[in-house]
């Protein structure tokens, strides 16, 4: 680290930016000697702070106030952030409309890694003629000599550990010439990946795609290809080969999962084939792990990294793939912050290193579809890995032919369909979306529903808890007593199911079954889902009620039965990938049972039956389904057809947020190819006591809907205590 302020009049003018909600970057004079450069981090004074920022640019030229300009205090010798992840910030910023210090700021998400690392004490005996030992040791200081009988070196702490004493005992030892005492940085060790051990047989397909991601690879150019298999097919092996090329190549991978708790069997996979497990990176990390994997990452030290949407931002400075599984997921899509989609910035990363990025998935996003349509991106499609693999049998329960009791969520042919499979001693599962045990409690008396004081949401009552929970907020209450609105006791009633409502019921008819809930209530964590898979592995559990988080990577041999209680669940609402979202959750559904020697049967219950996306399920036609989502977005001019962004104002104080919308609805542009809605109160009009007001902008394909929104806005300039937020292809309509 340098910390040099200037001894004479010579300086240079540096422009800086600062992980602030700001767009623009601040001069500062910087001393020559600092020897500052492009992506060079360094500490500057901000108002009465002290911050960390990012050399953009130098001038050597007289600055028209140059007296008046502060000076940068420091530069960290760690590292200089690469040209290509610069590059990243300012084209997120520009993509998202975020100001390019938010963006920056998740770069920098890890503060402590930018200082210089502690040193750490090492001992070791005293070279025999250096060594002077007192004839009679105290009992403290043998236990410390004996640690070196099975050591030459050891650092301070396992040593006070090893020996039982304290650090006073050390110290003397090392003032009597016992031990030697030396310093040294110690940095966390990261493995290299094996890829000289055996690997599966491929077949003729899966060879094939290892030919065409070698020659992506070796071409060292940037490229998209875009991998789809059903279970089995080899999507995993195939990419892990591609990964093993770019090792070879010395170079870094970077691979991107949607959901990083739900991650351990990819883990355990990667680690059987590569000997050694990979760097993660998530939310969760503690700040010690988080600050060694940044260190390590910009060192080189890290040559896999499996991670969530935010590794994205990391400092690679040897880059030569990225993996994108589940790329269809909208977990990749973040919603808070700075808005963007991570498989798309992950897609112009790999572009501005100039490497390829694969795109992976069992039901390919239809953005990907298009572009692959359009020729900007290659496609492998890969089928079975075994051809005696049974496929699944589809069938969808009419319930408008059922009239099922009240309360009561599961149709006579699911039940029947869960008794035989229990007889043959084999697992069911039943599926829905949904977590807690009621969407929606009320009055039986007045029908008053309790909803959140914070949002206008309806409090979703978990029985396990014996709390109502608001699931946009997290606020958490008890059942009152009494209505509030015509106080009449105990008089609540619960309407619709959740996973705990169908535990209820299914215990009802099968009381003795050994059954687990599964969602992300109690399923948290790497830990607690490697628990979970093993039982059903092993047997241990008859019934799992499952939402859609454990069908992500896993196999279950003796799951035979799925009944998907609710699937029209998804279809309604204004999100126009409503119908995508839910044939790609019933797909994978379909997709993740069943194995070799059991076939496997999934009675998906409806009141839709005739709805293409069931149709399309029940037949396994997902081209037909295809054919009839392209035509619906291309009517109405939806994304991949059309742009979409949302603008939504939102603030503590309504009035404030009506009068901001206002303002942005009279500068509101007239152009040929965009249209404009709003502003209308968003569909959860409040969350966390904001009020919310949302425009919706839809633009012909060649409009550049960026333009039209940074020109539209450039004018506003609203209160503090309101906020603007952008989002360009909404991905959430709520």
């Amino acid at each position: 680290m340098h910390s040099l302020l200037p001894l004479n009049n010579q300086s240079c003018v540096v422009s800086v930016l600062l992980p602030l909600p700001l767009n623009k970057e601040y001069h500062y004079n910087a001393n020559p000697m600092l020897e500052l450069n492009r992506g060079d981090l360094v500490e500057v004074p901000f108002s009465r702070r002290r911050l960390l920022g990012v050399v953009l640019s130098l001038s050597n030229e007289t600055h028209a106030e140059l007296k008046r300009l502060r000076w940068v205090i420091r530069r960290f010798d760690l590292l200089r952030l690469p040209k290509n992840l610069i590059d990243l910030v300012e084209w997120t910023a520009s993509w998202t409309l975020a100001p390019r210090g938010s963006v920056l700021r998740m770069v920098l998400s890890t503060p402590s890694a930018f200082d210089s690392p502690k040193s750490i004490l090492f001992y070791a005996l005293a070279s025999q003629e250096n060594r002077i030992c007192p004839k009679r040791l105290t009992n403290a200081r043998r236990r410390v000599l004996s640690v070196f009988n099975d050591c030459i070196v050891i650092d301070h702490k396992n040593l006070l550990r090893k020996a039982v004493v304290g650090s006073r005992v050390i110290k003397s030892m090392v003032e009597s010439g016992i031990l030697d005492c030396s310093s040294a940085i110690q940095y966390p060790i990261f493995e290299p990946p094996d890829i000289t051990g055996e690997w599966e047989i491929l077949n003729t397909e899966q060879q094939k795609a290892v030919k065409i991601l070698s020659s992506r690879i070796n071409a060292n150019r940037f490229s998209v290809t875009a991998v789809e298999g059903i279970k089995g097919s080899g999507k995993t092996e195939v990419y892990f080969r591609a990964i093993a090329e770019t090792l070879a190549a010395g170079k870094q991978v970077l691979v991107l999962l949607p959901e990083i708790v739900f991650s351990s069997e990819w883990l355990e996979r990667f680690t059987d084939r590569f000997a050694v497990k990979p760097a993660v990176w998530h939310s969760a990390l503690q700040v010690r792990v988080r600050r060694d994997t940044w260190r390590a990452v910009a060192k080189g030290s890290v040559r896999v990294l499996f991670g969530a949407r935010s590794a994205l931002f990391l400092p690679f400075n040897e880059l030569g793939l990225i993996v994108v599984d589940e790329e269809h997921e909208s977990y990749y899509k973040q919603d808070v912050g700075v808005v963007y989609h991570a498989r798309d910035m992950a897609v112009v990363r790999a572009r501005l290193e100039g490497i390829p990025i694969i795109l992976v998935s069992t039901t390919l996003s239809l953005e990907t579809v298009e572009n692959v349509r359009q020729g900007r991106y290659t496609s492998i499609h890969l089928a079975a890995f075994c051809s005696d693999i049974n496929k699944p049998e589809v069938a969808l329960i009419d319930l408008r032919k059922y009239s099922l009791d009240r309360g009561n969520f599961l149709s006579q042919p699911l039940i029947q369909a869960m008794q035989n499979t229990l007889d043959k001693g084999e697992q069911s599962m039943l599926f829905i979306n949904r977590r807690g045990y009621a969407p929606l409690t009320l009055c039986n008396n007045c029908g008053h529903r309790l909803k959140c004081s914070k949002c206008t949401a309806w409090l979703v009552m978990h029985q396990m808890l014996n709390q109502l929970i608001c699931h946009y907020c997290g606020l958490s209450t008890s059942l009152p007593k009494c209505c509030p609105l015509c106080n009449i006791r105990d008089s609540f009633i619960f309407s619709g199911p959740g996973v705990e409502r169908l535990a209820e019921e299914m215990l009802l008819r099968f009381p003795d079954v050994k059954f687990q809930i599964a969602s992300s209530d109690t399923v948290k964590g790497p830990n607690s889902t490697a628990e979970l898979v093993r039982s059903m592995q092993s047997k241990e559990i008859n019934v799992v009620i499952s939402t859609q988080s454990i069908f992500k990577g896993y196999n279950f041999p003796f799951l035979t039965l799925v009944g998907v209680v609710d699937a029209d669940l998804g279809l309604t609402g204004c999100d126009p990938r409503a119908c995508e979202r839910t044939y790609q959750l019933l797909h994978q559904v379909v997709g993740h049972v069943g194995g070799a020697s059991r076939p496997a049967k999934i009675l998906v219950q409806t009141l839709a039956p005739e709805n293409p996306v069931m149709q399309a399920i029940a037949s396994g036609d997902r081209e037909s389904f295809l054919r009839f989502e392209i035509n619906q977005r291309k009517a109405f001019g939806m994304p991949p057809y059309g742009k979409l962004a949302a603008i939504v104002i939102s603030s503590l104080n309504l009035k404030q947020v009506d009068e901001v919308a206002q303002l942005i609805a009279k500068a509101m542009p007239r152009l040929n190819g965009v249209i404009i809605l709003g502003p209308i109160p968003a569909p959860i009009a409040v969350i966390r006591c904001y009020h919310r007001r949302r425009f919706i902008v839809r633009a012909d394909r060649k409009v550049n809907i960026q333009k039209v929104l940074r020109d539209w806005l450039a004018a506003i300039r609203p209160k503090s205590s309101v906020r603007i937020k952008v989002d360009v292809d909404p991905y959430n309509f709520m």
